[in-house]
């Protein structure tokens, strides 16, 4: 339907046709298309029509087929993480959560994307359903040991690995419209603060549980921690997602508040960081954990970045919001360079590692992924350029990323021998 919208914006007699022919779904395509389509006299016409009867306090009526599969969706993912319990599989010898944690979650995800976006062709069903299983064959035919580098890095790369397909099925396969891949950004920072949300309302909840029934003598920590809490916590993106889906509005008001607040924060921590790494004498040359603690806080800024770019986007131009996401990857290309040459140091002098190579390879992708944005964040602020066009750089990057996770995931495994 959002295709359809854009594609027939400028036509008025086409619009009418599909808003009669499936008025829900029309209204919220609409609306998740809005941003990109506001500059046509027509879409500011439908905006007024279709915001003329609703009120800030009007909820949108449940769609009981859509609840369905969503309960469905939530209780085979929660099935499927509880297996070791079900099936009793001895956690010493076999390392479950580790392999599948991430394909079980992103599976869940998956059946509810699927029959949101109305995904029933039996070949891309098909398509779906045999990568989920190569790649769940693949992880657990692994050795189940926690010292192999190479391993772990297949771990921690699987599930980003999930990430993009899910992205494929989130974006109906269609590899060529760069729009979709940026809507797939988007919804990842939206689904990261409800999530959040979720999680803080779960954990008030799941303590008012706990202490009400220990408050009449009936321990139930143990019980709820390893059914309710476990099973909860990988429904909650699902969860999530269906409120993304069906409360457009809400989101869209939430995310750029967020991303507006954050990104001026995350400046100032840089800036302070940065002063203050020179003068505590800490350095990531000598120190492993630190350097760790580094590219992590790399990773981090880099993806506030991303998605106070994809929310600034859906708002009009921004003049400080903008000068503020320039000047913050300007300090993440720092924070990135000092961490390279720290990763180029130990290389040096303690030789080449799955662990050093992996850090290696991913600051080398940031590096490159900032400075593009950089020079799209200076046309913007000094060319009077759109913010979109540095959202079509980030959908560009993003196979690039996906090349160097499936060489990790395949790659290392062999290169190094499993060690």
């Amino acid at each position: 339907m959002k295709d359809r919208i854009k594609e027939h914006i400028n036509n008025p007699e086409k619009l009418e046709q599909l808003y009669r022919d499936d008025r829900m779904a029309f209204e919220s395509s609409f609306e998740e298309v809005y941003s990109e389509i506001e500059t046509s006299e027509l879409a500011k016409y439908w905006k007024i029509r279709l915001d003329y009867n609703k009120t800030p306090d009007k909820i949108k009526k449940f769609n009981l087929l859509d609840i369905i599969i969503l309960i469905s969706a939530c209780l085979i993912t929660g099935f499927l993480i509880k297996i070791p319990d079900i099936f009793n599989v001895r956690m010493t010898d076999f390392i479950f959560y580790e392999k599948n944690a991430g394909i079980i979650v992103f599976f869940g995800l998956t059946i509810y994307v699927v029959w949101t976006n109305r995904i029933f062709e039996l070949k891309r069903l098909t398509l779906i359903l045999i990568t989920f299983l190569i790649l769940t064959i693949y992880v657990n035919l692994l050795p189940s040991v926690n010292d192999s580098a190479s391993i772990n890095l297949v771990y921690i790369h699987l599930p980003l690995l999930m990430w993009c397909i899910f992205g494929l099925v989130y974006i109906d396969f269609n590899l060529k419209d760069k729009i979709k891949r940026i809507e797939y950004i988007r919804y990842n920072g939206d689904l990261a603060i409800l999530v959040a949300l979720i999680v803080i309302a779960g954990g008030i909840l799941t303590g008012i549980t706990v202490g009400l029934f220990d408050a009449i003598g009936i321990n139930i920590e143990n019980f709820y921690m390893k059914n309710v809490v476990i099973a909860g916590s990988v429904s909650v993106p699902i969860v999530a997602t269906y409120i993304i889906k069906n409360y457009t509005a809400l989101t869209n008001k939430i995310a750029p508040v967020i991303a507006n607040i954050f990104s001026p924060l995350v400046l100032l921590t840089a800036i302070i960081y940065l002063m203050a790494l020179a003068i505590s004498g800490k350095d990531p040359y000598s120190d492993r954990e630190f350097l760790l603690i580094f590219n992590i806080m790399l990773l981090g800024v880099m993806a506030v970045i991303v998605f106070s770019i994809s929310e600034t986007s859906t708002a009009r131009k921004q003049k400080f919001n903008e000068l503020i996401l320039f000047i913050l990857s300007i300090i993440t290309v720092i924070i990135d360079l000092i961490a390279l040459s720290a990763i180029f140091y130990r290389l040096g002098t303690f030789g080449i590692t799955p662990n050093r190579l992996a850090v290696l390879g991913s600051n080398i992708l940031i590096l490159g992924n900032l400075v593009l944005l950089i020079i799209d964040l200076y046309k913007v602020n000094f060319k009077n350029i759109l913010i979109k066009e540095v959202e079509l750089t980030i959908s560009k990057y993003l196979p690039v990323y996906l090349i160097w996770i499936l060489f990790v995931i395949f790659g290392f495994p062999l290169i190094f021998r499993m060690k």
